[in-house]
């Protein structure tokens, strides 16, 4: 397991109210179709274990990890929720995921054998879900071949279908391009899910929403949708804002990183603080070092792009470049000393920096700032 840096003054604060809160309010918009949280990448760097169980008690009824991994230390923390797998695993991983009662995805029609093998070695019923390839072109059946993998899978008394599914690939998108194909998914996918129920086979859970298609496109909110960003209090893209809008719902993000100052210098004019000599000082200043770096999730092109830290309810400049360990912060004449708060990402005062600030400043998405918090941080649930 990583270290966490328990003993140093930096850590993520993770607010259990706001990841309820925005379950509630996406299962506003959802009306009748059931929500399931996906936890994957450690929860969307706000810790597994803690947005798994916040989000449940929130309202959350399913759960959806990426690997067995996850999923095994979700069991292993308590959660006896459904957790659903969502990429097809390798057969060799396959007879663990089927003893932590995790749900497969089949995304192939060799897949699908190797899923029933498995199953019928095991006993007992196995969950698995059918996922569709409807143009993103990453994982699952084509649409030719579901006939095929159905088949396979209805001839073995070990497998439940439980679930069919597919993924947008730009449901996030407002151009006229991006919304006709969007709608070509959906439009593909339901003639999937036709044919199936022309077999009499009709799965408890067809989905096709993530965060995006939950939030733009109403006809997607079939009998569940999977709720990765949004959960976490971030939009996809801002146009989305109207479906929260309407239900009279709005998100807050659940994780504010925090840091205290560990050491205090005056700077003279014309100095270069921190690795590369960057950029001088205009005048002299007071530069704070702050236990946060590169390795725990602060880009390092943030430097040249501007970014600020929040100390005392104030945006301060960073002095110099972005270090592995330590940030230093331009300060000015103010009074700064060790000990005081430091926010990276969240809200001091009236002022606020959010993940999407980061990922404009470092041309990036917010997906991926979240996500690339490091494993030292520990995360604290508040409230």
């Amino acid at each position: 397991m990583p270290v966490e840096g328990v003993r140093r003054p930096a850590w993520a604060e993770i607010s259990r109210d706001a990841l309820a809160h925005n379950v509630r309010a996406l299962k506003a918009v959802l009306g009748d179709s059931l929500l399931c949280a996906v936890v994957k990448a450690n929860g969307y760097g706000h810790g597994a274990q803690l947005a798994a169980k916040a989000a449940l008690e929130g309202g959350a009824d399913l759960l959806a990890v990426a690997i067995v991994d996850e999923g095994i230390e979700l069991r292993g923390a308590g959660v006896s929720a459904p957790i659903l797998l969502l990429a097809e695993i390798p057969p060799d991983t396959i007879a663990d995921a089927l003893s932590h009662s995790l749900t497969l995805t089949i995304g192939s029609v060799e897949g699908a054998r190797a899923a029933v093998k498995y199953a019928n070695q095991l006993g007992g019923l196995h969950r698995v879900h059918l996922k569709v390839d409807t143009g993103m072109g990453r994982m699952g059946v084509d649409p030719d071949e579901v006939g095929a993998a159905l088949d396979v899978l209805l001839g073995a008394s070990t497998i439940d279908l439980d679930g069919v599914y597919t993924h947008f690939s730009v449901a996030d998108g407002s151009s006229g391009d991006d919304r006709a194909f969007t709608r070509a998914q959906i439009e593909r996918f339901n003639d999937v899910v036709e044919r199936m129920a022309a077999r009499g086979v009709r799965p408890r859970y067809v989905h096709l929403a993530n965060s995006a298609g939950a939030l733009g496109y109403p006809e997607a909110r079939q009998s569940m949708a999977r709720v990765g960003l949004a959960l976490y209090g971030y939009l996809p893209d801002a146009w989305l804002a109207s479906a929260l809008e309407a239900a009279g719902a709005t998100l807050r993000p659940a994780l504010t990183l925090r840091a205290r100052v560990v050491a205090v210098r005056r700077l003279d004019a014309g100095e270069r603080p921190s690795y590369g000599r960057r950029r001088a000082l205009e005048r002299v200043a007071t530069v704070a070092t702050v236990p946060f770096g590169y390795a725990d999730g602060y880009p390092r092109r943030l430097f040249e792009a501007g970014a600020e830290v929040l100390i005392k309810g104030r945006r301060y400049p960073l002095a110099g470049v972005v270090t592995m360990d330590q940030l230093l912060v331009d300060c000015g004449d103010d009074v700064v000393e060790p000990g005081d708060d430091v926010v990276l990402l969240g809200r001091q005062g009236d002022e606020e920096i959010t993940a999407e600030e980061w990922a404009q400043l470092a041309n990036t998405i917010t997906w991926e700032i979240l996500c690339g918090i490091g494993a030292r941080v520990p995360r604290v649930l508040v409230d």
